[in-house]
């Protein structure tokens, strides 16, 4: 995992250009701490300059990058690692290769097939491609989005980078506050779509490449990937799909620990991080695993990780523990974290993920993780709802009145739930309503909060269920869940393999009837995994069935005292920050802050007064580091 960078320029000079260059790397350094490297080419009466900065974890000797063939000129630069580049390799061993790593595979595929080298990838990749003889820049990211890449132009200049303020450094854009994402930021807690809180500065959308005419100064973006759901197989037995997904979750997990370093893998008492942990467990015996736990007792899952060892011995017998108490004083930690993830993005889960990162990097340079089977299998109660409520009018009176004694919010749900799947969707975990966001941001919501460009290609032969989830991995899934964890995890230059997120998994799990997926009877999420890992022994029955807890801190118990909060929060939430910066209602915060209670609330909860609070200092923390 490492850090890329560019500029395209008609008017600057080459030398101003490396100066912007190197300036940016050193922005990102902590994304690639072991090397930095730039280069700047001429193509027509335009300057392109290319920059990297690596951390070394496959091929050590000649991995360095941009790469350059000799053949014709073009040159590659990319973030992250493309994982059956051994495969790939073979098909274009003729080329003259300069290295031994994955990279360059991507760049030889791409000169002899063109666009079509992006099918053929299985990876987290975000990278740049000159094309010298078209005249073309291309950059492209990985389907889902696991691998960030922004953009922006000015004055007929266009730069992109793998972070925001390397970006912000190399060009010559203002710092402007995007004001009518306000009201979008402050009801989901991070921002769907293309654009970011910075205006003018964009993201690539996830399955997607942005293609530069280099004659004319024009791109275009277009989607190279849709996750269809609506090719659900019928005739599939349970036990069929258990073997089909043990084996693609096995190769998924094999691939990824292709590496020149120690790989490690972080583990919570949840099934997913659990599932992936017995895996590389079983290739390799000797693995460091690294967990968190909480003084909170409904929080801590430090006895789940315990028993799950303790159950699962032949698998765990050899494996290293490490652990590390996520208290309090991890609040201190935030202005850091909100500078390293560049967005405001709100939810408490940064704190946690933000610490067994850095327990983690303290060991190793590599872990893999769980992220990405609740996206892909439905694992949040609000599938489980949607479940239910589609299913409800079938039933008799009976099953009715069962369903409602296993969802009791189901009534008010259906009260609410409208008809089109999408706006469905995104009524979902709201944090402030219409009436309160006019008063918190001093201006009217837009009609529409939702950015139509983050939407998925439904063809409406979707299940609702499958509705549901292509939302969620379109939006949810790389800008607030693979976001966090790819800043988190860099900013301790920590790199984080996801094998839930292979694209193979996924697409077989777009296949899979929607039982398959949710038990309404047992009111459980992901059933084919749960099924699969008892069956293949992956995880022994209790682990493997149990209730699902959030991944998340006791924010409502953190910030209901406000006396013992850090300073800076103090200020923000009691002092005059909030009016001084003039953004947000000084006298609204206040009254948010007075609410909070850590009464009734825990790691299930969806939204809380801790939920809106916290949404507001990060908010303030990330204007003041930004604009302030």
């Amino acid at each position: 995992m490492c850090g890329i960078y560019g500029i395209v320029s008609y008017s600057l000079p080459r030398e101003e250009i490396l100066r912007r260059l190197s300036h940016m790397g050193r922005l990102q350094r902590h994304r690639g701490p072991d090397d930095q490297r730039e280069t700047v080419i001429s193509v027509r009466d335009r300057w392109v300059g290319l920059g990297f900065v690596r951390l070394s974890i496959l091929d050590l000797e000649t991995g360095m990058q941009p790469i350059q063939c000799p053949k014709d000129q073009s040159v590659i630069i990319c973030n992250g690692q493309i994982y059956n580049y051994i495969e790939l390799r073979s098909e274009v061993s003729g080329e003259p290769f300069v290295s031994k790593g994955d990279v360059e595979v991507a760049l030889h595929l791409y000169r002899r097939i063109g666009l079509d080298f992006l099918q053929r990838l299985n990876g987290m990749y975000a990278g740049a491609i000159l094309d010298p003889i078209r005249e073309k820049l291309l950059m492209f990211r990985d389907r889902f989005g696991i691998k960030p890449l922004y953009y922006a132009t000015w004055d007929g200049n266009f730069v992109f980078s793998s972070e925001i303020r390397p970006l912000l450094a190399g060009s010559g854009l203002p710092r402007r506050l995007n004001h009518s994402k306000m009201g979008t930021l402050f009801t989901y807690r991070y921002l769907p779509g293309e654009e970011t809180m910075f205006y003018g500065l964009k993201r690539l959308p996830p399955g997607s490449y942005l293609e530069y005419d280099l004659k004319s100064g024009k791109y275009h973006v277009e989607r190279y990937w849709e996750y269809h759901l609506d090719r659900e197989n019928p005739d599939l037995s349970l036990d069929e799909a258990a073997g089909k997904f043990n084996t693609l979750f096995t190769d998924a997990v094999r691939i990824r620990l292709r590496s020149d370093v120690e790989v490690g893998s972080l583990l919570s008492g949840g099934i997913d991080s659990s599932a992936v942990a017995s895996r590389v467990a079983r290739l390799r015996p000797d693995v460091r695993v690294f967990t968190l736990a909480f003084d909170e007792e409904k929080y801590n899952e430090l006895p789940s990780v315990e028993r799950l060892l303790k159950a699962n011995e032949d698998h765990f017998g050899s494996v290293r523990l490490m652990t590390r108490v996520c208290g309090r004083e991890s609040l201190d930690q935030l202005p850091e974290i909100v500078r390293a993830i560049e967005e405001p993005i709100s939810l408490g889960a940064v704190l946690p993920t933000d610490q067994v990162c850095q327990l983690a990097s303290m060991h190793v340079k590599v872990v893999l993780t769980g992220e990405g089977a609740d996206e892909i299998f439905a694992g949040y109660r609000k599938f489980l709802l949607e479940m239910a409520a589609h299913e409800y009018g079938n039933l008799s009176g009976e099953g009715q009145r069962e369903l409602e004694e296993i969802y009791p919010e189901l009534h008010s749900y259906m009260a609410v739930r409208d008809r089109d799947p999408v706006r469905r969707y995104i009524q979902s975990e709201l944090l402030f309503g219409r009436d309160e966001l006019r008063r918190l941001i001093g201006r009217e919501p837009p009609a529409d909060l939702f950015p139509e460009d983050a939407l998925p290609a439904l063809s409406g032969k979707e299940h609702p269920l499958n509705a549901a989830l292509a939302m969620e991995s379109r939006f949810r899934l790389p800008d607030y869940v693979i976001l966090r964890l790819d800043k988190l995890s860099m900013r301790h230059s920590l790199e984080t393999r996801t094998p839930f997120l292979d694209y193979r998994l996924a697409e077989f799990a777009a296949t899979l009837p929607p039982g398959f997926k949710v038990h309404l009877g047992l009111g459980q999420e992901k059933m084919i995994c749960r099924y699969a890992f008892v069956k293949h022994s992956v995880l022994d029955r209790e682990t493997a069935y149990r209730e699902k807890q959030p991944f998340t801190v006791p924010l409502a118990d953190w910030l209901s005292d406000p006396s013992s909060l850090p300073d800076f929060m103090k200020e923000i939430l009691l002092g005059d920050v909030v009016e001084r910066q003039g953004v947000l209602s000084g006298s609204m915060v206040k009254e948010l802050a007075r609410m909070v209670s850590a009464e009734g609330v825990g790691p299930e909860t969806l939204v809380s007064g801790a939920d809106r609070v916290f949404a507001v200092i990060v908010f303030t923390l990330w204007y003041e580091e930004f604009f302030g």
